[in-house]
């Protein structure tokens, strides 16, 4: 079964325990008061390292080092705890909480675990072991569902306090350099993450890239840490495409089933594209987080820059004759086209009678306001206005919001809101040839967006 963080961190500390026998952790006093402890350092010096700590008492000596003796995780709880109820002043009480709370994680009763880490805070508010197992189990708990604002806000406070506590955490007797080195890491990888997943609640985007990415170093294969990294990034404003898509690939690649990876590399895709312009390198991207927990060197991701409606209308006019191009299509090269490409088009249009379909947004006996692309449909905004040839009999007058085929000779047009003027309007009552204008949607179409 796969190791919590947390475990692992405790188990460092119980090997930190072992490697270190009871009588050296705790020597009785047998030198005469006054006399100087080996390794305190002399008045006047600088100070040294924290002293061994000593019990005086060979009865509290005795009961300490026949409950840390123990092998067995039930016994050893039942002797610290006896051991602790006798000695509540004792000298080794932080040492025997540690090794209680690591007891009690070995025996698995989680919240005696937890409680034996309050205990320990109350002897010494800067015990990085406990604070880890605080930040953690409360992170964990709150991304579980449990209780999520309170666990969130406690799992930022010890995690704040755990960092401020971390560089003054002193290597432990018997821990190889090694060992602590890696010890602090993770517990700073544990703190980190506990205060980016409540900066992430909170929205608090700058503070849970920063520790949140510092907590995926540490645990790169951690689906809790990536994914929520990968959303720090992403749901930031303006959003950071580049790491987001990165860190939403990994989280896809490192994700605990198909369904939930599914999800989220289709989020991450979308995301992805939008920016990008197309999906195009995204199974790129998708490989290469598999392969690597970070971005490599010189890793982009090339953003897609719309071409603006002036430079779209000089592309249609290339591209198609203005007979072939759509009233939608006149509308854009017309209100935002070049004055080139205007003219172009106008020239070729004007005074050219034209068949349509449009819908009614206001008529009149002699005079009916049209709606002839999609986007003015939507908006039930007229860009036509269509002066009949003669009054409408009553019995054709079409009402509001009708859909009507119809006759007009364009005549003059305004670009801004655009709006086009024809004379000579005639209602064509039978089926529209097939070479009736249909409405479509103003602005040709882009790239995905």
């Amino acid at each position: 079964m796969k190791k919590s963080l947390v475990t692992i961190v405790l188990l460092l500390a119980s090997m930190a325990v072992s490697q270190t026998t009871p009588q050296q952790q705790a020597q009785p006093q047998t030198q005469p008061s006054g006399a100087q402890t080996a390794g305190q350092p002399a008045a006047g010096q600088q100070a040294a390292p924290p002293q061994k700590k000593e019990i005086k008492n060979p009865a509290e000596y005795n009961a300490y080092v026949g409950a840390i003796q123990q092998t067995d995780p039930a016994a050893k709880i039942s002797g610290l705890e006896a051991f602790l109820q006798q000695y509540p002043q004792s000298v080794m009480k932080e040492d025997a909480l540690e090794a209680l709370m690591i007891a009690y994680q070995q025996n698995g009763n989680g919240e005696k675990m937890n409680d034996a880490a309050q205990r320990l805070l109350q002897v010494n508010p800067d015990n990085v072991r406990a604070l880890a197992l605080l930040a953690y189990t409360r992170r964990t708990a709150a991304q579980g569902g449990q209780n999520p604002q309170q666990n969130l806000a406690d799992a930022q406070k010890y995690g704040q306090q755990g960092l401020q506590a971390l560089p003054k955490f002193a290597k432990p007797e018997g821990m190889s350099e090694a060992d602590f080195e890696k010890l602090k890491k993770q517990m700073g990888g544990i703190f980190s993450g506990a205060v980016g997943i409540a900066a992430l609640q909170n929205k608090d985007f700058p503070s849970a890239q920063s520790h949140l990415k510092a907590a995926a170093e540490v645990s790169p294969n951690d689906f809790s840490i990536v994914y929520p990294l990968a959303l720090s990034f992403l749901q930031s404003n303006p959003p950071d495409v580049l790491n987001g898509a990165w860190y939403a690939a990994r989280a896809a690649n490192i994700a605990p089933n198909a369904q939930l990876a599914q999800g989220i590399e289709k989020y991450g895709k979308s995301q992805y594209s939008k920016y990008h312009g197309s999906d195009q390198g995204w199974s790129d991207v998708m490989a290469a987080a598999k392969a690597s927990p970070t971005p490599p060197a010189g890793f982009t991701i090339s953003q897609y820059i719309p071409p603006t409606p002036a430079q779209q209308a000089a592309d249609l006019v290339k591209s198609k004759s203005p007979k072939e191009m759509s009233f939608a299509e006149w509308e854009l090269v017309l209100s935002a086209g070049a004055q080139s490409d205007s003219d172009q088009v106008w020239n070729a249009i004007k005074g050219v009678p034209l068949q349509m379909e449009g819908q009614v947004v206001h008529a009149t006996s002699d005079r009916i306001e049209i709606a002839a692309s999609q986007d003015d449909i939507d908006q039930k905004r007229a860009d036509i206005i269509l002066n009949m040839n003669g009054p409408i009999p009553a019995r054709l007058m079409p009402k509001d919001g009708a859909t009507l085929d119809f006759e007009g000779t364009p005549a003059s047009f305004t670009p801004s809101p655009f709006v086009m003027t024809m004379e000579k309007g005639t209602l064509l009552t039978k089926a529209a040839p097939k070479t009736t204008k249909r409405p479509v949607h103003r602005r040709p179409t882009t790239p995905q967006q």
